[in-house]
C-alpha cells in the first residue's frame, strides 16, 4: 500500500511527568503508553526524503537552472534563469533546505537512533547527510560543515569548510552509515519511501553514492583504491530495483514537482532544448528512439526544440506552439525522484574502466557503457530499439573517443534530473555547449552565488570562504571543477 506522505516535518509532542511522594514504583506504574517519552527515529524518515527530493527536482532550480544551464530545457517565457539570471529565492530556499532539513532532521535521527540504539536508522541518516552535503558543495563549491547544525548549541556562524574537506567528511559518513546499517537495528518499512525497509540496499546506496563522490573528485585526488574497493565490496547498485529514487503519487501535492508546476500549474513555457533535440535528431549522427520520450509534436507534427536565451519571448520564432513540449511521462505525477540511478552508475564505472581506475580496461569500460544506454532505453519504453542505436558510430564504443562518448551518453541519460546534469557536466566538460543567446553573464555558470543572508549574517565567515575559493559568482569554478 502506498504511504502517505507529508510536506511538512513530523511534529510530536511530548508530556512531562512530574510525580510528588514516596512511593518509588509510582512513576513505573503511571507511565502512560499512548503519550511516549522519546520520539522514533523512524518518525523523521519519511517527510526527510520527501523534502529532499522535493528540494533536488523542484522546478525552478531543476529546471530553470540546472537543466537549463546543461542545455536540456528552454522556456518561451519568463525566461531570465536561463540567461543565467539566477532567482535569489531558489538560491536561498536550496540552501536552507538542504542545511534546514535535509542534513538537519538527519543529525536528529541519528541522535535518536542512537539514543534507541538502532543502527540501522543511524546509518540510514548518515548517508542522507552524506547526500545533502554533497548536493551542497557541489553547488555553492565551500560550504559550513564541520561547525554545521550547531544553532542550539548557540553556534549560528559557522566556518565555511573547503569543499575537499566536506568530501572528505560525507565519505566518512558514508563509510559509518554502511558500518551502522550492516550492525543490525530496524528501518521502519513505513516512513522507508526509498526501500521500505531494506537495509541491504540501502548499504547499496551508500556504497554507489560514496562511488560518485569519488569519481567528482577523480581529476584532482587519486582516488582509484578507493574506487577498486567499491567495486571489490560487491555492495554498489547491481540493477534498476537497488537505484535510490523516490516514488511520487498520482496527485498534488505528493506528485513530482515537475507535474505540480508545468501541469498542475499550467506552467506550459517549460520545453525541449535544441541543443539536446540535435544529438538525438540525427543531426550529429545519432538517431536516437528516445526523443519522442522526451518530447511532443509541436504544431507541425514535428519534434522542435529551443536554444537557450533569447529576451523577448514569446515570439514568432519561439512559442507555446512552436517549440515542443516535454514529454508526456516526464510530465507524468509519478515520475521518480532519483537520489542515484542504476543507469548513471554505470557511466561512472564505465569512465573509471576507461580511465584505469578500476581494473577490466576498455573491456570492462564498453559493457558498463553498453549497460548504462541499455538501462536508461528500458526506463523509457524503447529497450527494442537498443542494437540499432547502439549500432551507429556516433554512438558505438571506441577507446580512443571513449570519454567524450560516456559523458555524452551520460548527459542525454539524465534528462528531467536536472541538477544532476548540471553538476557532471561541469565536471565532464561534455558535451561542449555554447552559452546562451543574449545571456547577462558571457559564460554558463558554474556555480551558484552565496544566500544574501550569508553575507550579513555570518560575514566573517563568508569573507574567509570568498578569499579561499575565490569571488562569489556564478563563473568561480569549485575544487574539483579547477
Amino acid at each position: 500500500m502506498k504511504q502517505k506522505i507529508y510536506k511538512n516535518s513530523i511534529f510530536i509532542a511530548l508530556a512531562a511527568f512530574f510525580v510528588i511522594g514516596c512511593d518509588n514504583d509510582f512513576e513505573e506504574l503511571n507511565q502512560n503508553p499512548n503519550d511516549p517519552t522519546a520520539v522514533p527515529a523512524e518518525l523523521l524518515l519519511g517527510s526527510t526524503l520527501f523534502n529532499t527530493a522535493n528540494t533536488v527536482y523542484n522546478v525552478f532550480g531543476s529546471l530553470d537552472q540546472g537543466a537549463g544551464w546543461a542545455q536540456h530545457m528552454a522556456k518561451v517565457q519568463y525566461n531570465d534563469e536561463m540567461r543565467y539570471i539566477p532567482r535569489e529565492g531558489t538560491i536561498s530556499a536550496i540552501w536552507d533546505n538542504f542545511y534546514r532539513i535535509t542534513t538537519s532532521d538527519s543529525q536528529k535521527m541519528y541522535e535518536l537512533g542512537a539514543d534507541q540504539e538502532n543502527t540501522a536508522i543511524q546509518g540510514v541518516a548518515r548517508v542522507l547527510q552524506a547526500y545533502g552535503f554533497l548536493m551542497l558543495t557541489d553547488i555553492y563549491g565551500d560550504v559550513p560543515f564541520s561547525e554545521a547544525l550547531q544553532a542550539e548549541a548557540g553556534n549560528t556562524t559557522p566556518v565555511y569548510d573547503t569543499q575537499e574537506d566536506v568530501y572528505t567528511g560525507s565519505i566518512a559518513y558514508l563509510d559509518e552509515a554502511i558500518s551502522l546499517i550492516s550492525a543490525g537495528g530496524s528501518i521502519d518499512a513505513s516512513q522507508d519511501l526509498l526501500y521500505g525497509g531494506d537495509a541491504n540496499k540501502w548499504i547499496k546506496f551508500a556504497t554507489s553514492l560514496k562511488f560518485r563522490a569519488l569519481m567528482r573528485i577523480s581529476g584532482s585526488t587519486n582516488v582509484a583504491s578507493q574506487l577498486q574497493a567499491t567495486v571489490n565490496s560487491g555492495n554498489l547498485f547491481s540493477s534498476t530495483d537497488d537505484e535510490a529514487k523516490f516514488s511520487y503519487l498520482e496527485s498534488d501535492p505528493n506528485a513530482n514537482p515537475i507535474f505540480e508546476t508545468v501541469v498542475f500549474g499550467t506552467r506550459g513555457e517549460y520545453k525541449i532544448n535544441e541543443t539536446l533535440v540535435e544529438y538525438m535528431d540525427g543531426t550529429n549522427g545519432m538517431d536516437d528512439p528516445r526523443l519522442p520520450v522526451y518530447a511532443q509534436e509541436n504544431e507541425d507534427g514535428i519534434i522542435r526544440g529551443k536554444p537557450s536565451g533569447f529576451r523577448d519571448l514569446p515570439s514568432p520564432d519561439y512559442n507555446y506552439t512552436n517549440v515542443s513540449a516535454l514529454g508526456e511521462r516526464f510530465l507524468s505525477p509519478t515520475l521518480p525522484g532519483y537520489f542515484l540511478s542504476y543507469t548513471e552508475l554505470q557511466f561512472l564505472l564505465a569512465e573509471a574502466a576507461s580511465k584505469g581506475f578500476i581494473s577490466g580496461g576498455d573491456s570492462a569500460a564498453e559493457a558498463f557503457y553498453l549497460e548504462g544506454i541499455s538501462s536508461s532505453m528500458t526506463e523509457n519504453g524503447v529497450a527494442d530499439s537498443f542494437d540499432a542505436y547502439v549500432g551507429q558510430s556516433a554512438v558505438a564504443y571506441d577507446a580512443a573517443g571513449a570519454l567524450n562518448k560516456i559523458a555524452l551518453q551520460k548527459w542525454i541519460a539524465l534528462y528531467s534530473q536536472g541538477m544532476e546534469t548540471w553538476i557532471e557536466w561541469r565536471r565532464t566538460d561534455f558535451p561542449v555547449l555554447t552559452p546562451a543567446t543574449e545571456n547577462d553573464l558571457g559564460s554558463i555558470p558554474i556555480r551558484f552565488t552565496y544566500p544574501r543572508d550569508e553575507q550579513s549574517l555570518n560575514r566573517v565567515n563568508y569573507e574567509a570562504a570568498v578569499s579561499g575559493q575565490g569571488e562569489d559568482r556564478l563563473t568561480t569554478p569549485v575544487s574539483w571543477d579547477n
